[in-house]
């Protein structure tokens, strides 16, 4: 199990050079908002995923006035081993990646190798936003597991960026774009064919975990919608082509799927109080880790940034009972509370570090 011993961050959004030893085990940080604890988490985050937590470009997330940003940390891994992993972004768009000081060859390989899971306030864009969203979370859990799933997303979106620029030239082959088609086809059904399982086995597991923050007031589910429960995708893009040629860009395919996140059977987004959505929210990340932890044999990092706003005192303390139940790896948790922190911190183990939290500047107390 992948244990991150210590980060080395430099012109990371307000992080201006921070070399910080962490605890094996839990590691507290607090401090006022927009002091930089939610940067720190994104650091480690990006570290294991090569990019942020969060959709935005590369350019923003460095300090200001500085041209790029580094990362680096140490982590204990399987068998007793050490390894340093380091990332480097520069602001001509270069991205360098290493394990002990050796470059990777594709990035692709370093996915899954420190798996993570995030819990963040800004989660509640998977509610309110597009199914854009929804899908970069399948994405998030399913390329850590499975590499070749990795492989298929990537190939997929070059296809479709390919046929697309086809399409909006005008006059495409219609035998290329056939081509096109059945390549786009053979990429998609693993895709379609692992989000649908992955709805099929996390969806038990959310209810669960909800029905334990919310005291088992409300029933949770999620419904997976795809233009490829119709049938084959090559099927689909054949009786869509004269729509595509008019719109100039592919109408159907996996780049449309969604996920319904409901509550009694309605869409959360209608139906649910910000208290709900946000156990919601939780329930579906603890229900990541939960998968993640099956597929591995160990537990992921979780990152748990101000996880316990808009939650009342009873599904905090559930919240509790589900960390301190569960065999959980290491944790970090963010709050602006130091003293609610530090409580809630000392009732699951008495193995944690603590960080306070002052422009960009973490320091152990």
């Amino acid at each position: 199990m992948p244990t991150l011993r210590k980060i080395v961050v430099q012109d990371y959004r307000n992080i201006e050079l921070q070399d910080i030893e962490f605890s094996p085990n839990v590691n507290c940080i607090s401090g006022n908002n927009g002091e930089g604890k939610t940067n720190l988490l994104d650091a480690i985050y990006y570290l294991s995923m090569t990019k942020s937590a969060f959709p935005t470009p590369d350019r923003f997330n460095f300090r200001y006035g500085t041209q790029g940003f580094t990362i680096a940390g140490t982590y204990s891994m399987e068998g007793g081993l050490t390894s340093r992993f380091s990332i480097s972004v520069t602001s001509d768009g270069t991205k360098r990646l290493f394990r002990d000081d050796k470059p990777y060859e594709r990035f692709s390989d370093h996915i899954g190798v420190l798996p993570v899971v995030m819990v963040s306030p800004a989660d509640i864009s998977m509610v309110n936003e597009s199914g854009d969203e929804r899908r970069r979370f399948s994405n998030a859990v399913l390329s850590q597991l499975d590499r070749s799933y990795l492989s298929s997303t990537q190939l997929y979106n070059k296809l479709l960026q390919q046929r697309n620029r086809l399409l909006k030239e005008g006059n495409a082959d219609p035998g290329l774009i056939t081509v096109f088609d059945e390549r786009l086809s053979a990429a998609a059904t693993p895709i379609y064919e692992a989000r649908k399982r992955l709805v099929a086995d996390i969806t038990p597991i959310i209810a669960d975990y909800y029905r334990l923050l919310s005291g088992g007031r409300e029933s949770v589910s999620i419904d997976y919608r795809s233009d490829l429960s119709r049938g084959p995708l090559s099927d689909l893009l054949q009786q869509s082509m004269e729509k595509d040629r008019i719109f100039r860009y592919t109408t159907v395919g996996i780049q449309r799927d969604d996920f319904i996140f409901k509550m009694n059977g309605e869409p959360i987004r209608r139906c649910g109080s910000q208290g709900q959505q946000k156990s919601f929210l939780v329930a579906l990340k603890f229900a990541q880790y939960e998968i993640m932890k099956k597929g591995y044999g160990f537990a992921p990092m979780l990152l748990l940034d101000d996880v316990f706003d808009k939650l009342d005192m009873s599904r905090i303390s559930n919240l509790i009972g589900m960390v301190a139940g569960n065999d959980f790896g290491q944790i970090f948790i963010t709050d602006s509370n130091k003293v609610r922190l530090s409580g809630i911190v000392d009732r699951i183990t008495d193995e944690s570090a603590y960080f306070d939290t002052a422009g960009g500047v973490f320091t152990r107390i």
